[in-house]
Protein backbone atom coordinates (compact mmCIF):
# COMPACT_ATOMS: atom_id res chain seq x y z
CA UNK A 1 0.00 0.00 0.00
CA UNK A 2 1.30 3.50 -0.86
CA UNK A 3 1.44 6.43 1.73
CA UNK A 4 -1.09 8.19 -0.33
CA UNK A 5 -3.32 5.06 -0.16
CA UNK A 6 -3.32 5.08 3.72
CA UNK A 7 -3.81 8.69 4.20
CA UNK A 8 -7.09 8.20 1.87
CA UNK A 9 -8.18 5.04 4.22
CA UNK A 10 -6.85 5.86 7.57
CA UNK A 11 -9.31 8.91 8.21
CA UNK A 12 -12.29 6.86 6.54
CA UNK A 13 -11.48 3.56 8.79
CA UNK A 14 -11.52 6.22 11.95
CA UNK A 15 -14.44 7.80 10.90
CA UNK A 16 -16.61 4.61 10.23
CA UNK A 17 -15.05 3.49 13.91
CA UNK A 18 -16.45 6.61 15.10
CA UNK A 19 -19.54 6.50 13.61
CA UNK A 20 -19.94 2.62 14.85
CA UNK A 21 -19.06 3.43 18.28
CA UNK A 22 -21.20 6.34 18.61
CA UNK A 23 -24.18 4.20 17.14
CA UNK A 24 -23.29 1.14 19.83
CA UNK A 25 -24.06 3.68 22.72
CA UNK A 26 -27.18 3.54 24.67
CA UNK A 27 -29.56 6.44 23.70
CA UNK A 28 -28.74 9.41 26.06
CA UNK A 29 -25.37 8.42 26.95
CA UNK A 30 -22.07 9.25 25.12
CA UNK A 31 -19.24 6.82 24.32
CA UNK A 32 -16.28 6.65 26.24
CA UNK A 33 -13.07 5.59 25.79
CA UNK A 34 -12.38 1.58 26.83
CA UNK A 35 -9.97 2.71 29.48
CA UNK A 36 -12.64 4.67 31.35
CA UNK A 37 -15.37 1.82 30.69
CA UNK A 38 -13.50 -0.82 32.68
CA UNK A 39 -12.45 1.49 35.47
CA UNK A 40 -14.23 -0.16 38.53
CA UNK A 41 -17.15 1.46 39.89
CA UNK A 42 -17.57 2.01 43.89
CA UNK A 43 -20.81 2.19 45.66
CA UNK A 44 -19.19 4.14 48.32
CA UNK A 45 -15.87 5.53 49.50
CA UNK A 46 -16.35 3.65 52.97
CA UNK A 47 -16.58 0.25 50.49
CA UNK A 48 -13.52 0.74 49.49
CA UNK A 49 -11.64 1.16 52.29
CA UNK A 50 -13.27 -1.47 53.79
CA UNK A 51 -11.34 -2.57 57.12
CA UNK A 52 -13.66 -5.86 56.85
CA UNK A 53 -15.77 -8.26 54.73
CA UNK A 54 -18.32 -11.01 55.06
CA UNK A 55 -17.89 -13.96 52.77
CA UNK A 56 -21.44 -16.09 52.29
CA UNK A 57 -23.62 -14.38 54.47
CA UNK A 58 -26.88 -15.49 55.35
CA UNK A 59 -29.79 -15.10 57.80
CA UNK A 60 -32.15 -17.99 59.58
CA UNK A 61 -35.91 -17.02 58.55
CA UNK A 62 -38.36 -16.61 60.96
CA UNK A 63 -41.66 -14.96 61.24
CA UNK A 64 -41.06 -13.54 64.60
CA UNK A 65 -39.24 -13.87 67.72
CA UNK A 66 -35.07 -14.96 67.43
CA UNK A 67 -33.36 -15.32 64.45
CA UNK A 68 -29.10 -15.11 63.74
CA UNK A 69 -27.18 -14.17 60.96
CA UNK A 70 -23.94 -16.10 60.01
CA UNK A 71 -20.60 -15.96 57.45
CA UNK A 72 -17.37 -15.28 57.55
CA UNK A 73 -15.75 -12.10 58.48
CA UNK A 74 -12.33 -11.22 56.66
CA UNK A 75 -10.06 -8.86 58.11
CA UNK A 76 -8.36 -6.96 54.96
CA UNK A 77 -6.06 -4.76 56.99
CA UNK A 78 -2.52 -5.40 58.96
CA UNK A 79 -4.02 -4.93 62.32
CA UNK A 80 -6.73 -6.55 64.55
CA UNK A 81 -9.96 -5.42 63.97
CA UNK A 82 -12.72 -5.41 66.37
CA UNK A 83 -16.78 -6.19 65.93
CA UNK A 84 -18.52 -4.40 68.80
CA UNK A 85 -22.41 -4.10 67.17
CA UNK A 86 -24.55 -5.16 64.41
CA UNK A 87 -27.73 -3.49 63.41
CA UNK A 88 -30.92 -4.30 60.55
CA UNK A 89 -34.24 -2.81 60.29
CA UNK A 90 -36.01 -6.06 60.55
CA UNK A 91 -34.93 -6.09 64.49
CA UNK A 92 -34.47 -3.39 67.22
CA UNK A 93 -31.88 -5.16 69.22
CA UNK A 94 -28.72 -7.60 67.66
CA UNK A 95 -26.57 -9.13 69.50
CA UNK A 96 -23.32 -10.70 68.83
CA UNK A 97 -23.11 -14.53 70.50
CA UNK A 98 -20.96 -17.06 71.41
CA UNK A 99 -22.36 -20.70 72.23
CA UNK A 100 -21.04 -21.81 75.33
CA UNK A 101 -21.75 -25.35 76.76
CA UNK A 102 -20.58 -27.88 79.32
CA UNK A 103 -22.00 -31.88 79.83
CA UNK A 104 -23.85 -31.79 76.10
CA UNK A 105 -25.61 -28.53 77.14
CA UNK A 106 -25.24 -25.58 74.82
CA UNK A 107 -26.00 -21.72 75.76
CA UNK A 108 -26.08 -18.72 73.96
CA UNK A 109 -25.25 -15.46 75.63
CA UNK A 110 -23.43 -12.56 74.71
CA UNK A 111 -19.87 -12.10 72.98
CA UNK A 112 -18.38 -10.04 75.99
CA UNK A 113 -15.49 -8.08 74.39
CA UNK A 114 -17.13 -8.20 70.55
CA UNK A 115 -15.79 -10.44 68.16
CA UNK A 116 -11.90 -9.76 67.36
CA UNK A 117 -10.40 -10.87 63.63
CA UNK A 118 -6.72 -10.33 64.04
CA UNK A 119 -4.55 -9.13 61.46
CA UNK A 120 -5.24 -10.42 57.45
CA UNK A 121 -7.50 -13.22 59.52
CA UNK A 122 -10.84 -14.69 59.60
CA UNK A 123 -13.67 -14.96 61.91
CA UNK A 124 -16.01 -18.12 61.22
CA UNK A 125 -20.16 -17.40 62.62
CA UNK A 126 -22.10 -20.50 62.64
CA UNK A 127 -25.00 -22.64 63.76
CA UNK A 128 -23.44 -23.57 67.12
CA UNK A 129 -21.06 -21.16 67.27
CA UNK A 130 -20.52 -17.47 67.37
CA UNK A 131 -23.14 -15.58 65.48
CA UNK A 132 -25.15 -12.62 64.98
CA UNK A 133 -28.49 -12.65 67.44
CA UNK A 134 -31.71 -11.15 66.31
CA UNK A 135 -33.90 -10.72 68.94
CA UNK A 136 -37.62 -9.45 68.83
CA UNK A 137 -37.58 -10.16 64.79
CA UNK A 138 -40.52 -7.62 64.03
CA UNK A 139 -40.61 -7.62 60.26
CA UNK A 140 -41.12 -11.39 58.65
CA UNK A 141 -37.81 -13.22 57.78
CA UNK A 142 -38.69 -15.50 54.40
CA UNK A 143 -36.39 -17.85 52.34
CA UNK A 144 -34.35 -15.94 49.58
CA UNK A 145 -35.32 -12.27 51.22
CA UNK A 146 -32.30 -9.80 51.22
CA UNK A 147 -31.57 -8.38 54.89
CA UNK A 148 -29.16 -5.48 55.38
CA UNK A 149 -27.09 -5.02 57.95
CA UNK A 150 -24.71 -2.80 59.51
CA UNK A 151 -21.46 -3.63 61.57
CA UNK A 152 -20.20 -1.60 63.87
CA UNK A 153 -16.18 -1.48 64.72
CA UNK A 154 -14.40 -0.56 67.60
CA UNK A 155 -12.80 2.66 66.14
CA UNK A 156 -16.34 3.81 64.87
CA UNK A 157 -16.24 2.45 61.55
CA UNK A 158 -19.17 1.21 59.99
CA UNK A 159 -19.64 -1.76 57.33
CA UNK A 160 -22.68 -3.27 55.51
CA UNK A 161 -23.49 -5.91 53.96
CA UNK A 162 -26.60 -8.11 52.70
CA UNK A 163 -27.34 -11.58 53.81
CA UNK A 164 -29.57 -13.64 51.96
CA UNK A 165 -32.59 -15.73 54.12
CA UNK A 166 -32.26 -19.40 54.40
CA UNK A 167 -34.56 -22.20 56.18
CA UNK A 168 -32.34 -23.91 59.03
CA UNK A 169 -33.90 -25.71 61.52
CA UNK A 170 -30.63 -26.35 63.76
CA UNK A 171 -28.90 -24.33 66.53
CA UNK A 172 -32.10 -24.22 69.32
CA UNK A 173 -29.50 -23.54 71.97
CA UNK A 174 -31.20 -21.92 75.15
CA UNK A 175 -30.57 -18.22 75.60
CA UNK A 176 -29.13 -17.21 78.62
CA UNK A 177 -29.74 -13.14 78.26
CA UNK A 178 -28.06 -12.57 81.57
CA UNK A 179 -24.80 -14.00 81.00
Amino acid sequence: MTSTTVHRVLPAALAALLAAAACAAPAGTTAASPAAAQAPVSASATTAAAPLSIADPWVKTARSGMSAAFGTLVNTTREAVTVVGVSTPVSPSVELHEVAGDAGATTMRRKQGGFVIPAGGRHVLQPGGDHIMLMDVRTAIEPGAEVPFTITLKDGRTVSFTAVAKDFAGANESYAPHE
